[in-house]
């Protein structure tokens, strides 16, 4: 297998960036370059295809080039919003302060909000407790005691937003355990580890959260999402308590008689892992991830894997408040547009 032309790609990217002239240009440079099906992304999950002793050099190389494209995406991405500013700005002038005041309607509630209220109200009524994690979270919680070490290909499944800097590699100790990083949170998982620490079984929880992941928005995702977690850890837990739940559930908020499929899935934290779809229309629509506690995280909790079991779920707020307001665009939630807010007045 030919070895990556790391120059290449780093030099077709930045003269792609340069003739992004408008922010969904920039949108599908991001896919194209540093997307979860990205170039970038591609050539980091194919080093196991390479010569074992170029992988190092080749591993560095292009953790190196996805750094920097990402800090001259950020620039361009500055420099467009300064233009745009610096456009407007003669408008501004035009405002006329003298005119009287009109009267704005007292607010209401978020639709992700009334979603996410109304989730929690469901999973209360089926037993589980209600709890919160930070937003500002440890690397340690958020994929390493999740089974996600920093070296492991896993991480690729969520684009990180990171607070602090990665330090650099010292060469003279490559087997020096890593500085703790912090970082905006890509999930909920990492309360699962959090409550685990302080509390003993049985445990039925769910934890709703914002989340954050550096990737292009369209239609169907967003940087920044809702989600909830859920965990239950007992004795004589299996995958039907599982799948009982979690149709339950669908069928409670959303309606009964909806058909629902479980289908194999991968995730680092639980195994077997699962999704779970819902027939709506004449399509199948993926609503949340799933499966069983890896044995290893009972295990690290304190807990005897041979005694103690249990499940977990993720799922997205955002997804299920479109299906339940009929809403085809999730960037809708987040454009702050007074004309689609105020349909919701009144809504409980």
């Amino acid at each position: 297998m030919a070895l990556p032309d790391l120059a290449a790609i780093e030099s077709d990217a930045r003269r792609d960036l340069a003739a992004a002239a408008d922010a969904p240009a920039l949108d599908d440079w991001r896919t194209r370059y540093l997307g979860r099906k990205g170039i970038l992304t591609a050539l980091l999950r194919g080093l196991s295809d390479l010569p074992q002793a170029d992988r190092p050099a080749i591993g560095q190389g292009a953790n190196q080039l996805k750094r920097a494209l990402e800090a001259a995406l950020t620039e361009r991405q500055q420099e467009r919003r300064r233009a745009e500013t610096e456009a407007q700005a003669p408008a501004a002038t035009s405002i006329d302060v003298t005119l009287p005041a009109r009267p704005h309607p007292q607010g209401q509630l978020h639709p992700v909000t009334l979603t996410r209220r109304a989730m929690e109200r469901v999973f209360r009524e089926m037993g589980f407790d209600v709890v919160e994690g930070p937003e500002v979270e440890w690397d340690t919680y958020n994929f390493d005691r999740l089974r996600v070490p920093r070296d492991h290909p896993a991480r690729d499944m969520w684009d990180t937003i990171w607070i602090d800097p990665e330090s650099p590699e010292d060469p003279a100790a490559p087997l020096a355990q890593p500085a703790p990083r912090r970082l905006l949170r890509t999930h909920t998982s990492p309360m699962q580890i959090r409550y685990l620490e302080a509390h003993q079984p049985p445990i039925r929880v769910v934890v709703p959260g914002t989340c954050y992941r550096y990737e292009a928005t369209d239609a169907a995702h967003e940087w920044m999402l809702t989600q909830i977690e859920g965990l239950v850890i007992d004795e004589n837990i299996s995958f039907p308590h599982l799948k009982g739940t979690l149709e339950s559930f669908v069928h409670r908020f959303l309606g009964p008689g909806l058909e629902t499929r479980f289908r194999c899935d991968y995730f680092p934290f639980v195994e077997p892992g699962a999704e779970l779809s819902i027939r709506w229309g004449d399509r199948w629509l993926e609503m949340l991830g799933a499966g069983m506690v890896h044995p290893e995280i009972i295990e690290a909790a304190g807990l005897d894997p041979e005694r103690y079991t249990g499940f977990a779920f993720g799922m997205g707020v955002e997804r299920f408040a479109m299906l339940r307001y009929g809403i085809e665009d999730i960037r809708n939630f987040y454009q702050n547009d007074l004309r689609f807010l105020q349909q919701f007045r009144g809504v409980s």
